[in-house]
């Protein structure tokens, strides 16, 4: 069979099975969920294993330039384990300085506003009986509910429970399994990697394998500088914002520092999100600070946007400020939070992969110009 009867032959399959897909589109819906469902901790697990990868990379250089010094070189297995051991503890730490930050501040917010509680319940009590609600229409409905009705709506309300019951205990273990399998995908990186390479190559073209390689670096290189700037951006921030609530002496600095980290790693909307929630503790504990809270912020964003976010985020994924704010668009549209973070280096990786493809084209197109006047040339001269 020629290669036109087989790009023919193709072209109709292709035709057929889109036919059919399109026809039973909910079918293959359902199928497809199902599919997701069973596979979602293994989906799960290389996605943390993807994003865990970037602070073991680096301990991992850590580690070997450690080592080289020490004259001393450890095996691939054991520079690894000890790469991944020390990436967990950093995050149980982390884990641990945020409750160590974030509890004593919202003790001492519940300490605040209990006293203005109980000094406007009275008043709030008052205020209801003033009011002389006439009870009789609910009385009279509340009578008219037989045993059916309300069994049905226990019914309903536990099975309500136990459906959010099973979700939330499914949710626990998909991630604990997902945890689980991106350990193991970590720490036997080193034999996985050439293993997919051997099977990409043994099945595909060479040019084929060799760009899907190429991909796959990219899409590798572009998130690991978006994922370390991003991290060492979120702590600046935050110690920054920190540092100025101590020195203007505004309340609740830790927990306002450690949300403004968090939030950091969500384009555009985080900086309003974090400084909101500020405001509104400081209005809780102190009211005539909120303004002073809120100019503050406003100023440690302003210095990290336009000294400190440049020269250590920089231009870390290559995407000009409108595709950035497109990406974030499109992000949130489609996945919600998730979208929004990781959808800015998706795009930036696809923007390289269509400029690099664009630049290819036109050199291609200006040698074959180059080419065809040299020829014309030499055909006049003849």
């Amino acid at each position: 069979m020629n290669e036109k009867n087989r790009q023919t032959l193709f072209l109709i399959v292709f035709g057929i099975l889109l036919f059919a897909v399109v026809m039973n589109f909910s079918v293959v819906l359902t199928f497809l969920r199902r599919i997701t469902d069973l596979l979602f901790p293994i989906l799960l697990g290389l996605l943390f294993a993807f994003v865990l990868n970037v602070p073991m990379t680096g301990f991992e250089k850590l580690l070997t330039r450690l080592s080289a010094r020490a004259k001393h070189e450890p095996s691939i297995r054991l520079l690894h384990g000890m790469s991944l051991m020390l990436t967990l503890l950093c995050i149980a730490l982390v884990i641990f300085l945020a409750f160590a930050l974030v509890l004593p501040e919202l003790a001492e917010s519940a300490k605040s506003v209990w006293p203005l509680l109980k000094e406007q319940w009275p008043v709030w009590t008052e205020q209801l009986k003033a009011c002389r609600i006439d009870l009789s229409a609910i009385s009279g409905w509340a009578a008219k509910l037989d045993m059916k009705t309300l069994a049905g709506g226990a019914d309903n309300v536990m099975g309500s429970a136990m459906q959010a019951a099973a979700s939330t205990v499914s949710g626990v273990a998909n991630t604990v399994f997902g945890l689980v399998i991106s350990i193991y995908i970590l720490i036997s990186k080193s034999t996985l990697g050439p293993q997919v390479r051997k099977l990409i190559g043994a099945n595909l073209k060479k040019s084929t394998a060799e760009r899907i390689c190429s991909i796959a670096s990219l899409i590798r290189e572009t998130y690991s500088k978006f994922l370390s700037g991003q991290c060492v951006e979120a702590i600046l921030l935050g110690c920054l914002i920190v540092l100025a609530f101590s020195l203007f002496r505004l309340p609740y600095a830790g927990l306002t520092g450690f949300l403004t980290s968090l939030f950091a790693f969500v384009p555009y909307v985080g900086a309003f999100a974090s400084c909101f929630i500020g405001a509104l503790l400081t209005l809780l504990a102190a009211p005539s600070k909120v303004l002073l809270c809120v100019l503050v912020y406003l100023a440690v964003q302003f210095i990290e946007n336009q000294f400190i976010y440049p020269h250590v985020v920089g231009n870390s994924v290559g995407l000009s400020p409108l595709w950035t704010l497109i990406a974030a668009l499109l992000g949130g549209k489609m996945f919600g939070l998730p979208g929004i973070i990781f959808f800015i280096p998706l795009v930036a990786v696809i923007y390289s992969l269509v400029r690099e493809n664009t630049n290819r084209k036109l050199k291609k197109q200006a040698a074959a110009g180059g080419s065809a006047g040299i020829k014309g040339v030499s055909d006049q001269k003849g």
